[in-house]
């Protein structure tokens, strides 16, 4: 397996505002390019005062950020580049307070880039509908439990539902409730027809099979983890790196930006055999 980029190749790669800028126009608008107004080919010249290129038979700007999550900031573009570097580069995420002392910005600043990275990080990962070998599960994020209460409905903490495809990519949502009718919906319209689904035994699940899925279970309240080809210890590896992760890097998180956190720890997820390829995949998605 091929390894990530180390810090030194970054910045290698990307010494400067500059460097950073030509890699997105090249990414974006080829090389050499032609002119979106007067059709030319040629090679662009960079602009002295502005962060665009001109034609240079025209005069047509392009401004490569448009369109990109540094379009309205003023942090410059190398410590965009380097942030999320170290989002594709680390396995249970960064905090605001490590971007801030990373890049020497301001933590209100860390922390709107970060977010805007996990955004990011989930529109370019997608939700591509699951097929084959589909577990399912349901678990609770976040909170406190309050008067010892243990399980399903402790109070204080956010339900989030699960599906992975046996050796291929998660999906996860965050729902109100662990209710038939809402998970239920999330299944059928995210997992093939006809595809094999293991669940525990929660009544959510039951009737699967009326909607065209091969399904199996495994009943944990007796212990029973393996049940022939059913099992979900994939997507409980899934949840225990999520939440190890919450807890010891970002101690809390909200149901309000809980989305996001979960977008960026599918992307890193879905590209767990590559990981090689997370930060090339970032840069060439806008």
């Amino acid at each position: 397996m091929a390894k990530a980029p180390t810090v030194q190749d970054f910045f290698n790669r990307f010494s400067t505002d500059e460097a950073c800028l030509e890699h997105l126009m090249m990414l974006r608008f080829g090389n050499p390019m032609y002119c979106p107004k007067c059709g030319a080919e040629g090679q662009f010249a960079k602009l002295k005062k502005l962060p665009a290129y001109a034609c240079p038979t025209c005069g047509h700007h392009i401004h490569p950020m448009v369109g990109t999550p540094f379009e309205r900031s003023h942090t410059p573009l190398q410590k965009w580049f380097y942030a999320m570097y170290l989002f594709t580069t680390t396995r249970h995420g960064v905090p605001a307070k490590e971007l801030q002392r990373q890049l020497g910005v301001t933590y209100k600043c860390a922390w709107r880039m970060g977010h805007q990275i996990r955004k990011y990080m989930a529109n370019v990962d997608g939700d591509p509908p699951l097929g084959g070998h589909v577990e399912a599960d349901e678990t609770y994020i976040g909170g406190r439990r309050s008067g010892g209460k243990r399980g399903r409905g402790a109070p204080g903490k956010t339900v989030v539902f699960g599906m992975v495809e046996r050796g291929g990519d998660v999906m996860t949502r965050v729902v109100p409730n662990t209710r038939k009718v809402t998970l239920e919906r999330h299944i059928l319209e995210n997992i093939r027809s006809g595809s094999i689904i293991s669940t525990d035994e929660w009544i959510a699940y039951r009737g699967l099979a009326k909607h065209g899925f091969r399904h199996g279970t495994v009943d944990h309240s007796v212990d029973q983890w393996v049940n022939g080809i059913h099992h979900t210890n994939s997507i409980e590896g899934f949840w225990s790196q999520i939440k190890r992760s919450i807890r010891g890097t970002h101690i809390h998180v909200s149901r309000k930006h809980l989305s996001k956190y979960l977008g960026e720890f599918e992307f890193r997820w879905n590209l767990r055999h590559a990981p090689e390829t997370m930060f090339a995949r970032l840069l060439m998605s806008f």
